[in-house]
């Protein structure tokens, strides 16, 4: 499809039944070559909308771009629709526009505003006299007048599906007028319901008549198309989710509960390895086949998908096919690894690496099946000292130290580094266990930028652990956020890659204040403990000290005289402090006394008299 130019958004199959013949339009049909025509009457052609503006009208059988519609949209087309009679194409867009085009002349036939905002999906009626177009609501014009025929709710979100599901009205007394009585099927991005609508006579039903209920948003839709009264509509819907829901209901009026499915299809891998476990494997399109039992189910890698014919006759609601997808797809990858010659490596040479000086890997040895190559061989004498002199070389990376006794930075950078590209737990621990402030600012100042997010996304792992790696991990992200703020703050996307880190230091930080109340009480508990402990401590020593002091005569009755003055004064202390008690109790009876009897202000200077 090299003739795009532009990314290709939805795509359409004209209908290869309703194809005029070419008497009808033989001078258009010259732009094309007759012969082609003439030897295949199914002339697929693909109409592809673009997200330019532009459609494409792309010829399978001649494997090349027939022609391209312009001048309809200016912006991208969301949905294309080929009319019965083949040479009209209906295509709606982001630019709120609905076209109807010649597909002949290739020109616009006529252009309408479809909606308000931009209009996502289109279904041509089975008579083909009206048009279904929806962006969030759904409108049904009537395609001669280009007028509004009827309006429905729709959707909260785009519209990315509509189809009719009936051909002919359940009330078969009335004259058909080739819409009314019809029911149609819309579903909707980021909506796990689809929704049935039924065509009235009157204008007032703008709502669902019924809804199926899905487990993901609607990616694929196919249904057999009731014909009959009593024949019920089969729905078969594939979901984002990669599983298929099938329903099948007799549309018939009001219903209020949505349905659930009839029978849900996954597919998975049979994990019958040792190692291997069973994986689902996503269905990505199913169709009914004509007979309206099989189906046909295409699942696995959107670039290599298998098809497959399933005949479902079973009443079961659950039903899980068990396919090996991975023999399938790998056939070809396996073949072209045998075309890859393996270098023979003898056992006993070492092989060096770059980086780290006496950095060592060790190389599997050939298989057994390799024997023969290897004895032919065989290490001469040259080849022993080659092996002598790399053993010389190889240094282990514990040994490199410094002067002062640790590795160096520019070595711990190269090992962090290496650690976060291999996810290597022990070189990360190693490195990361550092308690020494410079190493860790050293290390940090000569990592490589790109490696700064893997090492936050690498400290924020470990800051969920304990609370002692956590500690060591702080100081590690105060020199990161120091040394590579201004490489940070130029990255769009920082918020989302350090959400968990912001979460993790609000709900540390949180707790902050509690446990420093927490804390200050504990302090002023302990030292209070201390205090009192040190005090009988103290009071021990001064009585012993008092007991063992002496000094000269002259000086020891000074001395007596003092603590006999000493005495004195404390006595007369005890004196005041006990008179003063006395006073106080009195003053207080008095008060209450007066309270109570309410006497007069006698009775304290007859007490202070007796005083």
């Amino acid at each position: 499809m090299g003739g795009c130019g532009a990314a290709c958004t939805c795509l359409a199959w004209a209908p290869p039944g309703g194809r005029p013949p070419p008497s009808k339009d033989g001078p258009q049909r010259k732009k094309r070559k007759s012969e082609v025509a003439e030897v295949d009457k199914q002339l697929d052609i693909l109409a592809i909308g673009t997200a330019v503006g532009s459609i494409l009208l792309y010829s399978t059988v001649k494997g090349e771009l027939q022609s391209k519609l312009d001048g309809g949209h200016d912006n991208r087309v969301n949905c294309v629709r080929w009319h019965q009679d083949n040479c009209c194409l209906y295509s709606c867009s982001e630019d709120k526009h609905i076209v109807e085009w010649n597909t002949q002349t290739c020109k616009v036939k006529c252009k309408w505003k479809g909606d308000n905002s931009s209009v996502t999906s289109l279904c041509i009626s089975p008579d083909g006299k009206m048009l279904l177009s929806a962006g969030r609501t759904i409108k049904l014009w009537d395609l001669e007048t280009k007028e509004v025929y009827r309006h429905f709710t729709g959707h909260a979100t785009s519209v990315s599906s509509l189809m009719f599901t009936t051909v002919k009205p359940i009330n078969e007394n009335k004259p058909f007028d080739g819409i009314t009585g019809l029911y149609f099927l819309s579903g909707a991005i980021h909506d796990r319901l689809l929704s049935v609508w039924q065509i009235r006579s009157d204008r007032k039903e703008k709502n669902a008549v019924m809804s199926f209920t899905v487990t993901d948003e609607p990616t694929f839709i196919d249904l057999t198309v009731s014909e009959v009264k009593e024949e019920p509509v089969k729905l078969a819907v594939v979901c984002r989710d990669g599983q298929l829901h099938l329903f099948e209901h007799i549309l018939n009026g009001y219903c209020k509960k949505p349905l659930t499915s009839n029978c849900t299809i996954q597919i998975a891998t049979p994990g019958s390895d040792e190692d291997s476990t069973p994986t689902p494997v996503p269905i990505l399109a199913a169709a009914f086949c004509t007979d309206k039992q099989s189906l046909l189910l295409v699942y696995g890698n959107t670039l290599q998908p298998i098809i497959e014919k399933v005949s479902l006759n079973t009443t079961e609601s659950h039903i899980c096919l068990i396919r090996d997808v991975k023999k399938v797809l790998s056939l070809k990858t396996d073949v072209a690894l045998t075309k890859v010659k393996t270098p023979v490596v003898n056992s006993d040479t070492k092989v060096l690496v770059p980086g780290i000086p006496g950095h060592s890997t060790a190389v599997k040895a050939p298989s057994s099946g390799k024997e023969k190559k290897k004895n032919k061989r065989k290490p001469g004498e040259s080849q022993e000292s080659i092996e002598e002199r790399l053993e010389a070389l190889d240094i282990d990376v514990s040994k490199v130290k410094t002067p002062v006794g640790l590795p160096q930075t520019d070595s711990f950078a190269v090992l962090l580094v290496q650690g976060l590209e291999s996810n290597d737990a022990e070189i990360l621990n190693r490195v990361l266990n550092t308690r020494k402030e410079h190493v860790i600012k050293n290390t940090v100042a000569r990592m490589p930028i790109h490696a700064v997010i893997p090492l936050l996304h690498e400290l924020t792992k470990r800051l969920q652990g304990n609370p002692y790696s956590a500690s060591l991990m702080v100081r590690w992200l105060k020199s990161v956020f120091t040394q590579h703020a201004s490489y940070l703050s130029t990255l769009p996307d920082l918020i989302p890659q350090l959400g968990m880190l912001y979460q993790l230091m609000e709900s540390r930080v949180k707790t902050l204040q509690k446990l420093s109340r927490l804390h200050g009480r504990l302090y002023i508990l302990v030292t209070q403990v201390a205090a009192s402990e040190k005090a009988q401590d103290v009071a021990d020593v001064n009585q012993t000290a008092k007991l063992v002091y002496e000094d000269e005569s002259s000086e020891e009755e000074g001395s007596d005289d003092e603590m006999i003055a000493d005495r004195d004064s404390d006595e007369n202390w005890d004196e005041d402090e006990e008179k003063e008690e006395q006073s106080d109790e009195q003053d207080m009876d008095m008060t209450v006394e007066k309270e109570i009897n309410g006497d007069s202000d006698l009775e304290p200077e007859n007490e202070s008299e007796e005083e």
